[in-house]
């Protein structure tokens, strides 16, 4: 597993952030400051439970789970996905509406623009490490095409988060902004409803691509057009049939090759041929852990 230390600087981040946030809650009143800090906490939630599935899902292969654990990782961020939505975008929203309903106009703004500040500095920091290991996994491929592509939900987890934390800042400090320039608490509500649809429009785009990973995807035609190839160009292979893969975690696939094998051969020739197939095509392609090569008939 790659390195993790994006996750470690986002947890540290999100914990001072939630409790500068809540601190200027409590002087001010203010309603997408209460939201804002939600939303930090179940950042800092998140990151404790992708830790979690991370470590969990490099335990070994046992009895109970003959082939990994790795599909954790993908469980625990899908959890984490719907968390966003639950308890970050809807809650955020249910705050607003009641602060619509019963507004309140604060007095100490200097709080409010002193904790959005050090939160906008602090996450920021956070963002760079995210997009720092985003950008080393995608290479050059675009953005959205990486996220939709991406098989470590981790990643996307942490900086989809941070880039749904900045938007969110910037609407608290417009609706904190607002809100005292024309004497009118509304617009602090407002904005409370808003950070929450941000939250869970984001946590949309991480739910399909949490789900999709933990119910299984195939990884990419073009490694599997290679794979086959590699398999073919054996001396004592006709053909792949049928081919099927699967991503256990970030970094282990698993795939079976049904076989067309030459006629003439004996069953040790086989053999031979199914560990010399296996490992040529992990000397290309390492993430492929477990290979099953299944003779068949043509």
């Amino acid at each position: 597993m790659k390195s993790n230390v994006f996750i470690y600087i986002s947890l540290a981040v999100d914990l001072l952030i939630a409790a500068s946030k809540f601190t200027a809650a409590a002087f001010t009143g203010s309603s997408s400051m209460i939201s804002e800090g939600i939303h930090s906490v179940i950042d800092a939630v998140s990151q404790v439970l992708l830790i979690w599935g991370i470590k969990n899902s490099a335990r070994k292969a046992d009895l109970s789970r003959p082939f990994g654990y790795g599909k954790e990782l993908y469980f625990w961020s899908f959890i984490v996905s719907l968390m966003i939505f639950v308890l970050g975008g809807c809650v955020s929203v249910y705050q607003g509406i009641v602060r619509i309903q019963h507004p309140v106009l604060d007095g100490n703004e200097a709080w409010d623009y002193s904790v959005l500040g050090i939160a906008f500095i602090f996450t920021s920091i956070s963002l760079y490490w995210a997009f720092k290991a985003f950008n080393k996994q995608r290479g050059n491929v675009s953005f959205w095409k990486a996220v939709k592509q991406t098989k470590d939900p981790s990643v996307i987890i942490v900086l989809l988060g941070d880039v749904g934390d900045i938007l969110g800042l910037i609407v608290a400090f417009l609706g904190v902004f607002l809100s005292h320039l024309y004497n009118n608490p509304y617009y602090d509500s407002i904005a409370s409803v808003l950070i929450g649809i941000i939250l869970i429009a984001i946590s949309g785009v991480l739910v399909r691509e949490s789900k999709s990973l933990l119910l299984g995807e195939s990884t990419s035609r073009k490694t599997l057009k290679k794979v086959i190839q590699l398999a073919q160009a054996d001396e004592a292979v006709i053909k792949v049939k049928k081919h099927f893969s699967t991503y256990m975690s970030p970094e282990e696939v698993l795939l079976q090759l049904n076989t067309v094998f030459k006629d003439n051969l004996t069953t040790l020739q086989i053999t031979d041929a199914i560990e010399r197939i296996t490992k040529t095509i992990q000397k290309d392609f390492p993430r492929i852990k477990q290979i099953f090569i299944e003779p068949v008939k043509g």
